[in-house]
């Protein structure tokens, strides 16, 4: 047997799908080799994330990612694409119908948890739809849920009962979108497999496809996560995540703001009201993000002075791992309901109907863009 033919044969671990392996501890799959030949072996990575929450960097092909997507339009399959609400145009896989050829598509939106409990549900459904056709996607059904609190999972399992029609189910998505989480749910509601597929808080847990037995001799196949790096999330370093993904449900703020006013979101991303009439804006981000008001002609004193200190997250010494900022010039029109979106970040709601001009800044590459109001 050559060298390739046993990598080939090597089992995989339960937790991300990678084979493992005892020579290379910083690729896929590693494994000490005392512990390999036990029958729950997991790598090394999913053992830190289960047991430390703390995930150890490897290096995955982008092509993979592709190339996996991509196999899926051969298949005769139902594909769920879950997206996370909080970044919904962040979280959405670009191009997914030519990836998956004329299999129908679920769209499964995650989070909802996160939104004030007073949110009406049918206008996110419908503000969903919208943003959805505006980005190319033609889903068969859109499902509403929180697969951490496990609120709309009834829904998400009947849409896929009604629309698998027999047929393997795909699941895909962006890092951080909650997937495992999901499919865990599942694991534990409809088979009778004795492991979970491994959850963290960072991004790209799974790192190869892996397939999960179905009664009827079909398969939920799970893929890695898509790594976007306009998303802020993706950017931080890994200590910056949890201040950065709300756990309980966002409290809106909301901010009278004269022109010529400045928001700092820590030290992640700042705002500025440049022109404008007096106005309100709400601002939807993680209730463990720090956000401070200054005057426009002091914001970049009190960068400079404070940065790491009073307007953190990041620390001090994280700052020099996030890309300098960017600047953004938009012009919010006057009688429209619109959002400024920082991917991963969170949204600013603008409430005047008189319009405004506002700058964001942003590390370089983060998504900054208008859309349509979502609550």
């Amino acid at each position: 047997m050559t060298a390739s033919d046993a990598k080939a044969d090597a089992p995989v671990c339960p937790g991300c799908g990678a084979r493992l392996q005892t020579e290379s501890p910083d690729k896929p799959g590693y494994v000490p080799e005392q512990a390999l030949g036990r029958e729950d072996a997991i790598c090394r990575r999913c053992f830190r994330i289960k047991h430390y929450n703390d995930m150890t960097q490897v290096a995955v092909d982008r092509d993979d990612f592709l190339r996996m997507l991509s196999g899926i339009a051969s298949t005769d399959s139902l594909v769920v694409h879950i997206v996370d609400l909080f970044d919904f145009e962040g979280s959405v896989i670009s191009g997914l119908q030519r990836f998956v050829g004329n299999n129908p598509v679920l769209l499964v939106v995650n989070k909802i948890d996160l939104l004030p409990k007073s949110t009406n549900w049918n206008k996110i459904q419908a503000w969903v739809r919208r943003q959805a056709k505006r980005l190319g996607l033609r889903p068969a059904g859109v499902v509403l849920c929180s697969a951490a609190k496990r609120i709309g999972f009834e829904r998400v399992v009947e849409a896929i009962q009604t629309l698998r029609d027999g047929r393997d189910i795909y699941v895909v998505g962006a890092t951080n979108v909650g997937k495992s989480t999901l499919i865990n749910s599942l694991i534990r509601d409809y088979s009778d497999l004795d492991r979970e597929l491994t959850v963290s808080r960072y991004p790209g847990t799974t790192l190869d496809q892996i397939r999960i037995p179905l009664d009827d001799g079909r398969y939920i196949i799970d893929t890695p996560g898509i790594v976007y790096p306009y998303r802020l999330t993706e950017q931080v370093p890994k200590g910056v995540l949890p201040k950065l993904l709300p756990e309980r449900p966002l409290r809106p703020l909301v901010y009278q703001l004269n022109p010529r006013q400045t928001l700092f979101f820590g030290a992640l991303a700042r705002f500025d009201f440049v022109r404008g009439e007096p106005q309100s804006f709400t601002i939807y981000v993680s209730p463990a993000l720090n956000v401070h008001r200054t005057k426009l002609e002091r914001a970049d004193e009190l960068y400079a002075e404070h940065r790491g200190g009073l307007l953190s997250p990041p620390d001090a010494d994280e700052l020099d791992l996030l890309p300098p900022w960017t600047r953004h010039s938009l012009r919010v029109p006057p009688g429209s309901r619109t959002d400024i979106s920082i991917s991963g970040l969170g949204w600013i709601r603008a409430n005047s109907a008189a319009g405004a001009n506002v700058e964001v800044y942003a590390p370089k590459g983060v998504h900054v863009m208008l859309r349509e109001a979502m609550i």
